[in-house]
């Protein structure tokens, strides 16, 4: 998962078929793909105006070339080699 401001994310393709699912307060805002179900991004509770969303989901992306990817637990942030 990666950050975006509200702004900054576009959808370029497939809008139609993302579903919409919202839980408690809904206030949070999670899609995925109707078709495969994958996780595709959500609109944060807490901060409304951000975005998370899941880099595997860009096209023309391979996630392999982004070699160490920062993992965290909440509580302590760690270094994670791919390969």
């Amino acid at each position: 998962m990666a950050t975006a401001r509200l702004a900054e994310l576009k959808i370029t393709k497939g809008q139609d078929k993302l579903s919409l699912y919202q839980w408690n307060s809904k206030i949070a805002k999670h899609y995925f793909c109707s078709v495969c179900g994958i996780y595709t991004h959500h609109q944060r509770r807490k901060a409304p105006d951000e975005y998370g969303y899941n880099v595997a989901c860009i096209e023309g992306l391979n996630i392999d070339d982004l070699g160490e990817v920062p993992l965290t637990d909440g509580k302590e942030l760690s270094l994670v080699n791919r390969d």
